[in-house]
């Protein structure tokens, strides 16, 4: 992976209190584990941001080095990776995910 695709990855988390990587957009997701975490943000009303890892191949198997992480959807909270769509509705059912967006974004 080159140092410059390395900084665009760190430079969007850092800038983004709530990222999700994911296959499509929120609008059209274009799988159903990046439909349903994006299905969950939407249910906590915060403001997140999205990437569409299909548009940018490159940027797609960069970011599994990057997270160390195979698969997507990848939601990062404050700059941590929290996760996949499995770890996402766990943590939902569990009622640790929409306190930890939440507090992301101040709300």
């Amino acid at each position: 992976m080159s140092e410059d695709l390395m900084k665009k990855i760190q430079k969007q988390i850092d800038e983004n209190k709530i990222l999700l990587y994911m296959k499509g957009t929120r609008e059209m997701p274009q799988c159903g584990f990046s439909s349903r975490v994006v299905q969950l943000l939407n249910s906590y009303k915060v403001r997140y941001e999205t990437v569409d890892v299909l548009s940018d191949p490159e940027l797609r198997q960069a970011l599994k080095e990057f997270s160390n992480w195979p698969t997507f959807p990848q939601l990062y909270v404050k700059g941590q990776l929290i996760g996949g769509c499995d770890i996402c509705v766990e943590m939902d059912q569990n009622g640790e995910l929409e306190p930890l967006v939440k507090s992301a974004v101040g709300g």
